[in-house]
């Protein structure tokens, strides 16, 4: 577990200082790419929008309302908070949480070039959010929560942190169906994902648990073996081949479920999904 932890702080540490450079990224990747609007990127600062590696557009899919609290879990460069902040205007609030001290740094240097004053960033990891009990109107995430080897703690504080009645709503990497297991790392290391992206019934079945109630998952971008051609390749995998056991199986999709207003109606003992 901690060595997924030191890779993942170890991959967004160099994807920060790129952001932060005049150079940017490498090349387009289909999974990152084309997720935010020219009007939502307008006045954000470059660097912002170079140092997303999401697989959507949470702040836009999760109808923010003015005057709420906002935590992004996994916040990076910030892109999605300060597009937070600004859907839930002056009276609200959007935190970001990041375990990365160079993404923070970039994140908070994008504030300041923002002018956003409703923006906090907070050091953490997200299986230990800084928050108290019940202060989270709205959770928000971008391709993170898959990073994480502990997802279950990760979800149960998701759920404690949120108030009643507080909704989950994140954009994250998903399988549909059965993949074998060589064939899922490999697809898993293609769309960056190092501890894995789970099964989307398991994916429900672990909100449920946690507490959850009206648990959904909508595919937002389904992954062709076509997009990953160039780097299976370069792992000496026989792409067509393969191509009819993970086509349409890895998905970026947005993860939806509520916090009961009453926690006594919520299912969080083990083995409740059935």
């Amino acid at each position: 577990m901690t060595d997924i932890k030191e890779a993942v702080r170890e991959r967004y540490s160099q994807a920060a200082l790129r952001a932060g450079s005049c150079c940017g990224p490498a090349s387009a990747n289909p999974i990152t790419s084309n997720l935010y609007s020219d009007l939502e990127t307008a006045a954000l600062p470059e660097a912002a929008v170079l140092a997303s590696l999401g697989c959507g557009n949470p702040a836009a899919l999760a109808e923010l309302k003015q005057g709420e609290t906002v935590l992004d879990l996994g916040s990076g460069g910030g892109i999605d908070v300060l597009l937070s902040a600004r859907r839930v205007g002056p009276t609200g609030r959007a935190y970001g949480l990041d375990m990365t001290d160079e993404m923070l740094a970039l994140a908070r240097e994008n504030q300041n070039k923002a002018g956003a004053q409703n923006v906090e960033f907070l050091k953490g990891e997200i299986e230990h959010i800084p928050l108290p009990d019940n202060t989270v109107d709205v959770i928000i995430s971008n391709c993170v929560i898959n990073l994480s080897a502990d997802k279950d703690q990760v979800i149960r504080e998701a759920f404690r942190v949120l108030k009643p009645g507080g909704r989950f709503a994140v954009s994250d990497v998903v399988t549909r169906g059965e993949v074998p297991k060589a064939l899922r790392r490999d697809m898993l290391l293609w769309v960056g994902c190092i501890a894995g992206a789970l099964e989307e019934d398991e994916y429900k079945c672990k909100l449920k648990e946690a507490g959850f109630e009206q648990a959904s998952i909508e595919p937002t971008r389904v992954y062709k073996v076509e997009d990953a051609r160039e780097f299976l390749a370069g792992k000496g995998i026989d792409v067509d081949a393969m191509a009819k056991e993970v086509d349409g199986k890895f998905m970026g999709a947005f993860i939806r479920a509520v916090k009961p207003t009453s926690e006594s109606t919520a299912c969080s003992a083990p083995g409740c999904c059935g």
